[in-house]
Order: structure tokens, then C-alpha cells, then sequence
């Protein structure tokens, strides 16, 4: 579906927001009916005025001045409590379909494949979800009813002044035709700078959201003020948007002004000029045109009542429109279909964690092939380690398992069982994942290691806590496991985050264990405590380790060289070392050589 930038309302598209207000159409059909009984409301007033100036206040009648008192009063009140009520229940309406709305969209965003945040901006997302949603809302509170309850208003108001008085009304009404120029020159101005201003907000959450995430970055290599300069072009091109769209509305509203004057002015000339004719020909014993004090105080206010919506329409239109393409940005979000296909009926309970690959070829785009005919086994219960340089296919190898990619060619099984005939997310939960960079929520620590999975227990929690080794350490922390580790585990380090993923896998007992890089980057200290709970995790489960140092994997049952996405040579340790020139051998001489030159 292409952005909404069209002249025309798309009517396919607000037929898919309409369908979010299903249920709540009884809430939509109260706010269109005190939307009509408004429009027929607003002009009581001025007839009510135009009565009791003609009829009460010049024919003298207290009495009857004092009824129409108070039906004005009593008008007041109807047209006030029901403009509370069309205004709550019009804005409550947008609410509840973007509250409906944003909940599918995070939904959806979950289920994407990770190949789709690959090349989306993680800002990008975020406008959709907050930004782009609450357009939505308008929509409902100053869009599409607000519009119709405007235009009755106006019709019932023209309607109303032919029918006092058709000459005076169009006499009134001549600079209308200009009106309805200026306003269509402003709405699609309007229209074309706000999409500017959406397009820009955008990029600025975007350039916000990857320059707070990396502002360690920015910080270790003094990158500030490049930075800085580069945030002020953004907030410029921001800036410059808004101030362009109010430039227009600057021009636009004295536009209105001067066109209201002008109508006013006609109204008080011919208005005036036809109650002195009158005068004289009643002067002259022959009967006036009908014409009343009364009637221009009515027509005085009915111009103020039609005005004051002719002025928002524009806006409102551009509010509606912009809706719309906040609508349409959604929907292209929902309608991504790069979700994991989920089409397995088997549940992945109880798994002996048998892996096997045949003939696999995997690729991110087209034809570039990460891994090529890739060929292994794992029995229930062994350690696979898969070693290579940067780029081998290591990791893609464990993300294809854990199926947020889909492989080109070939068969992945687990327990001779086809992964595409699992659940995906059954297949998932007897998959736990350790990797070098750990993510943990602003949370507590026991809800970073049990996920607010409310299954898992305080007892299970503190139990693992203690097979992995970090009891201690959460324990000293200040609140131990109700601690808040704030954005990232930011106030943790890299051992203490590490260690809590550790927890978080053996709490889930997972039937295959994954382990990428994930005793990296830690002390000295810290990583014997890894080592023992990995130790620990290992026990009776299948696991498949990524390391770059091989001294941590020389005990795995087999060790697979990865060069190219090409199975280079596979074997144990020792066996891989008896070959002569192999890559195995070139990496392990490599490693300790530089160890030894190190230490010497």
C-alpha cells in the first residue's frame, strides 16, 4: 500500500481503521447522533436572540423577555452538556482504537523476523508505534466526526438564512467563493508540510534512539561535537518543517479574518439600507420587506456560528488526512509478512535435544550464500563447538536452529523432527540462548531472570542462582534479587550481566543450550564462576558453543571449522590437531604462539 498522498480520502483505508471501531460502535453511534443534535442545537441560539429582540424587547412584553431568558439559559446548558459529552465520548472512541490498534502492531513487531530489524531503524519503528498512532486517534476526536458535525452546522446555517431571508443571505455570502479558494490553497499547503514534519519526527527518534543506545561510543572516542552538529541538522530540518506549516497558517487565518469582516460589512450596509427602506415605505402607508433589527442580531450570529467551523475545516481535513497517512504507515507495518512461518502443530516439550543438518544453504538476501551444504549430527546430550574467523556462518548456524531465519535449502531436524513441524514458540522455549551481549530489561533482577514468567518462582529463581554460583553476588546487591538493574543492566557489569543469563537459561531448563562467545569480555574471577556454570548448564543437555578462544571448548564432543560457510573439517580436539596444515591447527598455533609471545 502506497503512502497516502493523494487528494482523495482513501476510503479502502479508513474502511480498515473503521473495522478497530466495531467494538465500540455503540460509544460511535451516541457520538455521530450529539454530533447531529449539535449542528441543529448551535442555531437555536440565534433564533431564540432574534425572537426576543423583534417580539419582547421592541413590543415591550417583560414577561415574555423573561420566558425567552430563560429558554437561552436553558439552550446553554442542553448545548454545553452535550458538547461534554460528544467530546468525551469522541476522544474515549480514538483512545481505545489506537490502545487496540498499538497492542496488534507490538504484537505484529514480535513476530517479525529479525532479518526485518536488520534494515529498519529501530526510530522508525517507534514513531509507528507511538507517534504515528496517536494521528490515528485524531482521526475520531477532531477528524472525521468533527468534520461531519461541522459541515451539518454550516449546511443547517446557510439553510437557515435563505429561508429568513434569501436576497439578505446572499448578499451576505458574495466573498464565500474566495473563502472556498483560500481554504483549499491552505489545505493542500497544510497537508504537503505536514507530511514534512512526520517524516522528520522520524528521522529525529531515529537519530535519538542510536545515539542514546551508543552514546558509550560517542564518549570513549570524544565524538560530542560532531554529534552535536549532526543532531542540529536534524533538528533544523525539524524545525524548519513546523515553522513552514505555521507560516501557512499565519497567512491563512487573517486570509479568514478579512473575508469575515468583508461579510459582516455586507451584511450591516444592505441589512441596514433595506430596515431604512422599510421605514420609509411604512412611512408612505405601504408595507416594508420584512426586515428586522432582530433578524440582523440573528444574522450577526449565525455568521459567527459559520465561520467559526469554516475555519477549522482546513485544518480539521489535514488533521483527517494526516490521520490517514499514520494509518497507512501502520498498516504497511502490519502487513509485513517477514514473520516466521508458524505453521507446526507439534508441541517441543520434552525433547532429548537431537540436532541434525542435511545439506543446509542459508542466505540473508538472494543468493549470497552464508552457509553452504552444511552437514552435522549432535546425539542427545553432546557439546558441539563451531569455530572459525569473523564471518565463517557461525552464528547464523544457531539463529536458523532457533528459526528467525529460514534456510534456502535443505533440512534442519531436531529429534528427527522437521523444526518447521514445531510450534515456533514451543521450539523456542526448549532453546536457551547465552550470548556475549547481554540484554537485560529496567527491571529487577528476578524479573530479568524469570522473564515475568509468573510459572517460575522465587525458590526456582534463588535455587539456580546458587547451581550457577552468583547467589552471593546478587545477594549483596542493594534489595539482592528485587535490585533494579536500570536500562540494559547498565549499573551491572559485563560478568554480573552475564552471570544473570546464565540464571536465566538453567532456571528455564532448556533441552539444548547455546552458547555464543558468552565467557568473552569478563575478568579473570568472573570467569571461572562462568565456566563452573556452564558447567552446570551443560549437564544433561545438548549444547552447541561459539568460541573464538579454544581453550574453552577442547572437551566438546566434536568441533566443527567453519571457514566461508564451508565445513572445513570436524572432529575432536585432538583429532583436529593431528591434522597436518589444517585450519584447526592454523588457529590453535595462532592463538597460543601469540599467548606465548604475549607472556614472554
Amino acid at each position: 500500500m502506497s503512502e497516502v498522498t493523494g487528494k482523495a480520502l482513501d476510503w479502502k483505508l479508513l474502511g480498515r481503521v473503521m473495522h478497530y471501531v466495531r467494538p465500540y460502535k455503540a460509544m460511535f453511534a451516541i457520538a455521530a447522533f450529539l454530533t447531529v443534535f449539535l449542528a441543529g442545537n448551535a442555531v437555536v441560539q440565534p433564533i431564540l436572540v432574534q425572537l426576543t429582540l423583534d417580539k419582547y424587547i421592541l413590543g415591550g412584553d417583560y414577561n415574555g423577555l423573561a420566558l425567552m431568558v430563560g429558554f437561552m439559559i436553558l439552550q446553554l446548558i442542553v448545548q454545553t452538556v452535550t458538547q461534554y459529552y460528544q467530546t468525551y465520548l469522541t476522544n474515549s472512541l480514538g483512545e481505545s482504537v489506537i490502545r487496540d490498534l498499538r497492542i496488534d502492531v507490538f504484537n505484529h513487531i514480535m513476530s517479525l523476523r529479525l532479518k526485518y530489524f536488520d534494515r529498519t531503524p529501530i526510530g522508525i519503528l517507534i514513531t509507528r508505534t507511538v507517534s504515528d498512532l496517536e494521528t490515528i486517534a485524531d482521526i475520531f476526536s477532531e477528524g472525521l466526526i468533527s468534520i461531519i458535525g461541522d459541515l451539518l452546522l454550516v449546511l443547517v446555517i446557510i439553510v437557515l438564512m435563505l429561508i429568513e431571508d434569501w436576497k439578505l443571505a446572499l448578499i451576505t455570502l458574495i466573498p464565500m467563493p474566495l473563502f472556498v479558494v483560500a481554504t483549499y490553497i491552505f489545505k493542500e499547503a497544510i497537508k504537503s508540510s505536514f507530511q514534512e514534519v512526520r517524516t522528520q519526527v522520524a528521522q529525529l527518534n531515529t537519530f535519538l534512539a542510536e545515539h542514546i543506545s551508543g552514546m558509550s561510543i560517542t564518549q570513549y572516542f570524544a565524538r560530542e561535537n560532531q554529534e552535536m552538529r549532526k543532531f542540529k541538522a536534524v533538528n533544523v530540518k525539524y524545525r524548519d518543517a513546523n515553522i513552514r506549516s505555521n507560516w501557512y497558517y499565519s497567512i491563512f487565518f487573517p486570509v479568514v479574518e478579512i473575508l469575515f469582516a468583508i461579510c459582516m460589512g455586507l451584511l450591516v450596509w444592505y441589512g441596514c439600507k433595506r430596515i431604512l427602506t422599510d421605514q420609509q415605505l411604512l412611512g408612505m402607508g405601504t408595507r416594508g420587506h420584512g426586515v428586522s433589527a432582530g433578524m440582523i442580531t440573528e444574522f450577526i450570529m449565525l455568521l459567527n456560528l459559520l465561520f467559526r467551523p469554516i475555519r477549522q475545516l482546513a485544518d480539521k481535513f489535514n488533521t483527517l488526512q494526516m490521520g490517514m497517512v499514520g494509518a497507512d504507515r501502520i498498516f504497511r507495518v502490519l502487513d509485513t509478512d517477514e514473520v516466521a512461518v508458524n505453521n507446526g502443530k507439534i508441541k517441543a516439550a520434552g525433547l532429548r535435544g537431537e540436532i541434525s543438518f542435511k545439506n543446509v544453504w542459508f542466505a540473508y538476501n538472494d543468493e549470497n550464500w552464508v552457509l553452504k551444504n552444511i552437514n552435522f549430527e549432535i546425539k542427545p546430550g553432546e557439546t558441539l563447538a563451531l569455530v572459525g574467523a569473523t564471518g565463517a556462518g557461525k552464528s547464523s548456524t544457531i539463529n536458523i536452529l532457533n528459526r528467525f531465519y529460514e534456510i534456502g535449502q535443505g533440512e534442519v531436524k531436531v529429534d528427527g523432527v522437521n523444526i518447521q513441524d514445531y510450534e515456533v514458540g514451543s521450539l523456542r522455549s526448549q532453546i536457551a540462548t547465552v550470548i556475549q551481549d547481554v540484554f537485560l530489561f529496567t527491571d529487577t533482577i528476578a524479573n530479568n531472570i524469570s522473564l515475568n514468567n509468573p510459572s517460575i518462582t522465587r525458590e526456582q529463581i534463588i535455587a539456580a542462582a546458587k547451581d550457577v554460583g552468583a547467589h552471593e553476588f546478587v545477594e549483596r546487591l542493594p534489595g539482592g534479587y528485587d535490585y533494579n538493574v536500570m536500562e540494559r543492566g547498565s549499573t551491572l557489569s559485563a560478568g554480573q550481566a552475564q552471570l544473570i543469563s546464565f540464571i536465566r537459561a538453567l532456571v528455564y531448563d532448556p533441552a539444548i543450550l547455546v552458547l555464543d562467545e558468552a565467557t568473552s569480555s569478563v575478568d579473570t574471577e568472573t570467569e571461572v564462576l562462568i565456566q563452573n556454570a556452564i558447567y552446570k548448564l551443560m549437564q544433561g543437555r545438548t549444547a552447541i558453543v561459539i568460541a573464538h578462544r579454544l581453550s574453552t571448548i577442547q572437551n566438546a564432543d566434536k568441533i566443527i571449522v567453519l571457514d566461508h560457510g564451508e565445513i572445513k573439517e570436524m572432529g575432536t580436539h585432538q583429532e583436529l590437531l593431528k591434522i597436518e596444515h589444517g585450519h584447526y591447527r592454523k588457529l590453535y598455533d595462532l592463538q597460543f604462539n601469540s599467548a606465548g609471545i604475549i607472556k614472554s
